[in-house]
């Protein structure tokens, strides 16, 4: 078995059996269940990209991204959260070792990140003084850490920043009351004249080009990657899991169903087939585009180069297009599906619903992705703070 195989061989096929059958039972709590809290701690996959000094595995960065992939084949909403909370361990890992060796001396660590700069850091003795509301907190309802970004420094000197605290310094309000996405938990968090010292504030521009103190704490590729391109990549794997399950979920129905006022079997039906071969040949083109696009990246990582911000801008793009593609040939294959698979009953439905909710996330703008890509190809000047 390869290192990488050994990393990822606790998310099994049960695993994402026992997903599936608690999809319904997550959907209606609108957060994991705690039996799968439990599967992931016993798991250890949140120590995947925990650096190996605190005794994680350390393992390269695409190590992470097929099994979410595989895990949105039972559960988009867990795959999301179940990644992220690994994510955010990586993310955790490009502090300054104080930080670390605080955040890592208790595991797993569950955290959340909001990373909308919506709070305010004004500068005190040792660090800064926070205040604000952050939305989205994917996973907030089991956190015992939480990450948010903010503006932090003097009026005349204003920097984006993350900022890490104790799940006991925020409070959540539960505001998460959505159509789809709703395992995720996603409330919101607020804080109110939180102090956070400085060696557990992170520089966004450091996050975004791949050279924070982790980085260099670390040496290991894992811990270089670029923010931006590592959060979408990950990001797009439930959707391109869920678009590969329901797919297989198309086919199966084919051998049963029978057309409504027909009499015929809609495997019989050549545009049903067309439909099937259509979805498969997509699919095979969107993991063409992901493993150029991660390896591209883990090449420039490996051998300790920078990361263009041309390059961060197509490796945004790809996965916008991953979340674009995946979302069209779900709805595509329930347009061919019949009234039926929209009973709450049916799994395809919560599939839909949850991938329509992820491509609202801000990262996936697929408008924006473009333009961006585009624009550094072009040599335009492109803002220093864009999300890329």
């Amino acid at each position: 078995m390869s290192a990488t195989a050994a990393q990822t061989a606790e998310i099994t096929a049960e695993f994402v059996q026992r997903l599936a059958e608690r999809a319904a039972e997550a959907d209606e709590l609108r957060r994991l269940p705690a039996a799968t809290i439990d599967d992931l701690t016993a798991s250890g996959f949140t120590e995947l990209l925990v650096p190996a000094r605190y005794g994680g595995r350390q393992a390269e960065f695409p190590a992470l991204l097929d099994p979410v992939r595989r895990m949105a084949h039972g559960c988009t909403s867990s795959a999301w959260t179940i990644g992220f909370f690994a994510l955010h361990n990586w993310m955790l890992a490009l502090f300054d070792e104080q930080a670390q060796q605080e955040v890592f001396a208790d595991r797993p660590v569950l955290a959340p990140a909001p990373l909308a700069p919506t709070g305010r850091g004004l500068p005190v003795d040792g660090g800064v003084r926070l205040t604000g509301r952050w939305s989205w907190a994917t996973g907030v309802m089991h956190a015992n850490w939480v990450l948010v970004g903010a503006l932090c420094g003097p009026e005349d000197a204003i920097y984006p920043a993350l900022a890490l605290l104790p799940a006991a310094d925020v409070t959540v309000e539960d505001t998460w009351h959505t159509v789809g996405m709703r395992a995720t938990g996603s409330a919101d968090v607020v804080v109110t004249e939180a102090f956070v010292p400085e060696h557990r504030l992170l520089r966004v521009t450091d996050i975004y080009a791949g050279t924070t103190p982790g980085a260099a704490l670390h040496d290991a590729a894992a811990y270089r990657w670029p923010m931006v391109p590592a959060l979408a990549l990950l990001a797009a794997m439930p959707a391109l899991g869920s678009a590969e399950r329901v797919t297989d979920l198309f086919a199966e129905r084919l051998g049963h169903r029978v057309i409504a006022y027909e009499g015929v079997a809609q495997r019989d039906k050549p545009i049903a087939q067309a439909h099937l071969g259509r979805a498969r040949v997509r699919l095979r083109a969107l993991h063409g585009l992901l493993a150029d696009t991660v390896g591209q990246i883990q090449q420039l990582v490996a051998a300790g180069d920078p990361v263009p911000r041309p390059v961060r801008a197509d490796a945004r793009l790809a996965a916008a297009h991953i979340v674009h593609e995946s979302r069209a040939i779900i709805g595509d294959l329930l347009a061919a599906s019949g009234a039926s698979v929209q009973f709450l009953s049916h799994p395809m439905q919560r599939f839909q619903r949850d991938v329509d909710v992820l491509a609202g996330h801000v990262v996936f703008d697929y408008d924006t992705s473009r333009e961006l890509a585009g624009a550094l190809e072009l040599g335009l000047k492109v803002s220093p703070l864009a999300m890329i």
